[in-house]
């Protein structure tokens, strides 16, 4: 299978820059797998969509503000952090440009001192293993120093807002340097609304590392290896899902995430499992999914794994022809864009 299957041809003015006015008030594509039908919809609208007995599957991972800026003791040369991962106590897997200015040994001063960080070893990926110290609280001190890890294509500065906007209103578990961004769309209000209508919600984690952020560098899809994320499930998720499960219900994934935790957790008796765990699964057409039936996701760049799950939860021709149709009727693409719902 070729990863140019998967392209697209995307106008560089679609790609969102700023959120929507409001989190509900973006514009949804609804694709029914079952008739494929298209609708133009408003995200407020998805509640239409839903029944009572389905399942909500959300991923409540926080974004930290893992993006740092600080100076090179002894040159004074200026260095990008980027934290990608949690190794143990303070020590972090940490993306640095520029990386050929900084070897093991080597110490970075953030805001004066307040915070330090020394370069232990090189690591995968053209990361370095990172230790940090201050006075107090780790975390604490990052909030109030660092900034949000918008993504590349977002071509502006992180600003205050984006502390809130590149969060979902249900966040809960610190760890993720990018946002399960088909979440951002809910309000508070709209949730219980759903609640209300008899829809069960139920909350998974998995936490994103940077290589969701890393292009596919292979021609061949089955050549490409994914990075490996965090995710754990409660015993309180999973018995709503498997609940969901076998009264017939839908369970409705809130993002790649949400699914992606899912289908790693599931078992071959089609149960999902509670616990933690690594993932680095990789789902592309041909696969065939044990739990999630439907899909809330946003739009996804051309060439991406990302795109290719989608695809193999409906097929390729049909998520291609609906992108070129959401281009066409100028939907606002990626984090901070519109949504799909693939739904039958």
């Amino acid at each position: 299978m070729n990863v140019s299957d998967f392209d697209y041809l995307l106008p560089e003015e679609l790609i969102a820059q700023q959120p929507s006015e409001q989190r509900d008030g973006c514009r949804l594509l609804v694709l029914h797998m079952d008739t494929d039908e298209l609708e133009h919809r408003r995200f407020s609208d998805i509640k239409e969509y839903l029944r009572p007995g389905d399942c909500l599957v959300l991923n409540d991972s926080k974004v930290i503000p893992a993006r740092l800026f600080g100076i090179k003791e002894g040159t004074g040369a200026h260095i990008e952090f980027l934290l990608s991962k949690k190794i143990e106590g303070n020590v972090w897997e940490t993306l640095v440009r520029p990386g050929k200015r900084l070897r093991p040994g080597d110490f970075v001063s953030f805001a004066d001192g307040k915070l330090r960080a020394e370069i232990l070893e090189n690591s995968e990926g053209g990361t370095r293993h990172v230790r940090f110290t201050c006075d107090g609280d780790f975390m604490t001190v990052l909030e109030e120093l660092g900034s949000m890890p918008l993504p590349p294509y977002i071509e502006r500065a992180s600003k205050e807002e984006d502390k809130d906007r590149y969060q979902t209103v249900y966040a809960k578990e610190e760890g993720s340097v990018a946002a399960p961004t088909a979440g951002l769309h809910f309000t508070k209000e709209l949730l219980e609304e759903i609640k209300a209508m008899g829809v069960k919600l139920a909350f998974v984690t998995l936490h994103v590392g940077i290589g969701t952020f890393r292009p596919v560098k292979v021609d061949k899809v089955e050549e490409h290896h994914m990075h490996f994320e965090e995710y754990h499930v409660s015993e309180e998720a999973a018995q709503l899902i498997n609940e969901t499960k076998a009264a017939g219900g839908r369970i409705i994934s809130v993002g790649t995430t949400a699914c992606r935790t899912m289908e790693s957790a599931a078992g071959e008796d089609g149960l999902i499992k509670a616990g933690s765990g690594n993932t680095g699964i990789f789902i592309y057409p041909g696969y065939k999914y044990k739990m999630v039936d439907c899909l809330i996701t946003n739009f996804h760049l051309p060439k991406s794994t990302l795109l290719m799950l989608v695809s193999a939860l409906y097929d390729r021709e049909h998520v291609i022809a609906a992108y070129n149709t959401a281009v066409e009727e100028k939907y606002r693409f990626f984090s901070y864009g519109d949504a799909c719902f693939f739904t039958k």
